[in-house]
């Protein structure tokens, strides 16, 4: 099956946009790889503990077939990170599927891969969709072409089906 890279920040990640999603990745017989800017225990919001099994930076492209960035304040730690918006340009140019849920779509916007596209975030980030050329839908999962987007933690297992589906359709 597919293997799923997930970039979850070192603290305030949102529990359940990356366990949900995990789980629901797993569960389809999916490998799953988390990735952080630190390589040390990472806490969720709520209290999740996750040790990454790789630094961010060290990922590659050769690495996944599909990339998720996980939502929560902490994520905004990548929104601005020539690294994550490289990997993301990159993912998408070796024809990846490209993923973030939350306030995550961010990053994605600011990287310049949603120009032009359906999208949706959490209502936080709208205008830096907008901004970005996102046409902003509000749905709870938006897919366009390889773009899965997802508005927040209630749209995580079916932001995590999309992903699935737009795999599959990869591989068609």
């Amino acid at each position: 099956m597919a293997k799923i890279a997930m970039i979850i920040a070192k603290s305030e990640f949102r529990d359940e946009e990356y366990l949900h999603p995990k789980e629901e990745f797993l569960k389809n017989g999916h490998e799953v790889i988390t990735a952080s800017s630190t390589l040390g225990e990472c806490t969720g919001r709520f209290g999740a503990k996750v040790t990454p099994d790789i630094d961010f930076k060290e990922l590659t492209t050769d690495d996944f077939d599909a990339l998720v960035f996980v939502g929560g304040g902490g994520s905004s730690e990548y929104s601005d990170s020539p690294i994550a918006h490289g990997l993301a340009r990159e993912a998408y140019r070796n024809g990846k599927i490209v993923s973030a849920i939350c306030i995550a779509p961010v990053i994605l916007s600011r990287a310049g891969l949603l120009q032009g596209k359906k999208a949706t975030v959490y209502p936080d980030g709208e205008n830096d969709l907008v901004k970005g050329g996102a046409f902003y839908t509000g749905n709870p999962v938006e897919v366009d072409e390889r773009i899965v987007t997802g508005n927040g933690p209630a749209a995580a297992r079916d932001f995590a089906k999309a992903v699935m589906e737009a795999l599959e359709a990869l591989q068609k």
